[in-house]
């Protein structure tokens, strides 16, 4: 990064976001509350989502991170020989967060009363090391772009600006000698390496896919007092759609196909919301899970985010959890598109036919 900045004077900032998704997919993908032959047992499996700010600033040559970061992570294990699939969200990750202000929401899929029983092991054994690793993001992302972002002291004459650096590149060098002896004390696998590539590889191959914009994911939650079936209908049976987003679905015949029948069929194109919104069932699994382009019509033309449902129900708490990974949001309308999905989707859905608690 090439910085013109006499004195170290003026404002300097650096995205590190990208950084922070490939930081947390590597720290966090594989932690785990034991052994997996532990009667109860669970581990990370995934970063699901990532959302929010991560940047390295510097002003009068002070060298600052600045980052509030929303997180969901994948979770699966066993109870005493029952499978059980999960997420636990992370609301922030912030620069001035302490260890004690970390807040875990932690999600069992298809909960049941045995299930449950995972929740205090998880707490014990595997939130604390999550705490950990949160503390430590903000010196690590220092550590790592601090150095990028200033004129070498050398160059600067200010004696206040230099100082200044002086004092932030010592909590710099501080920062990187404890990664050094932290270091030493492991030892670098190939699987480590194979994370990376892979992950590296998925990078490219989604910045090829979506040149248009640069994208981001949405992760949502919400659970339904109702069984799954029914709610995979509301999704699916056009009367249910338009009662629910008070609109009729129309046909859109120019970017595919639209079929005649009462409920959607794969690879129907249709608009909602007075043409505001433009979809496309791609694939659908009856009370198991249904997939969407979806478009909202002053996007770029031509580009399409990727709306996963899952439907997830806990017979024993007669309830159905609805699981939304959506994918391909350009970056700085996350927040717009779940708003509008909390709100035009999920909350519509439970005030038009009863299916739960409205917040």
């Amino acid at each position: 990064m090439v910085v013109h900045n006499p004195n170290n004077w003026h404002w300097v900032d650096k995205n590190c976001f990208d950084w922070a998704k490939n930081y947390f997919q590597e720290k966090l993908v594989g932690l785990s509350t034991g052994a997996a032959t532990d009667d109860l047992y669970t581990h990370i499996t995934k970063l699901s989502s990532i959302e929010g700010d991560c940047e390295v600033n510097q002003r009068k040559g002070k060298v600052i991170s600045l980052f509030d970061l929303k997180l969901n992570l994948g979770i699966s294990g066993h109870v005493n020989g029952e499978s059980f699939s999960g997420s636990i969200t992370i609301p922030e990750v912030a620069f001035d967060s302490d260890p004690e202000d970390y807040q875990f929401d932690i999600s069992i899929f298809k909960e049941t009363s045995k299930l449950s029983e995972i929740k205090p092991v998880l707490r014990e054994k595997l939130i604390p090391q999550l705490r950990d690793t949160f503390s430590e993001f903000g010196k690590q992302l220092l550590n790592t772009h601090g150095n990028d972002i200033q004129v070498s002291s050398d160059k600067v004459t200010s004696e206040y600006t230099k100082a200044n650096q002086q004092s932030s590149f010592a909590k710099v060098e501080a920062a990187k000698e404890a990664a050094k002896k932290e270091a030493s004390g492991n030892v670098s696998t190939a699987s480590g390496t194979a994370k990376k590539a892979t992950l590296s590889s998925e990078t490219q191959q989604s910045s090829k896919t979506n040149a248009k914009y640069n994208t981001t994911k949405v992760h949502l939650e919400s659970s339904f007092q109702v069984p799954a079936i029914e709610l995979y209908n509301t999704f699916m049976e056009k009367p249910r759609i338009e009662a629910w987003s008070r609109s009729p679905v129309q046909p859109d015949t120019t970017n595919g196909s639209f079929s005649s029948g009462s409920a959607l069929q794969n690879n129907d194109c249709f608009k909602l919301f007075g043409g505001n919104i433009t979809m496309k069932l791609i694939s659908s699994e009856p009370g198991k899970e249904i997939q969407f382009q979806w478009s909202l019509n002053d996007w770029k033309e031509g580009h399409f985010s990727k709306l996963s449902l899952e439907f997830h129900e806990s017979k024993e708490y007669h309830e159905t959890k609805l699981i939304v990974n959506w994918s391909g949001i350009p970056v700085g309308e996350e927040d717009r598109a779940r708003g509008n999905f909390e709100e035009y989707y999920i909350r519509a859905i439970k005030v038009t036919f009863g299916f739960g608690a409205i917040l």
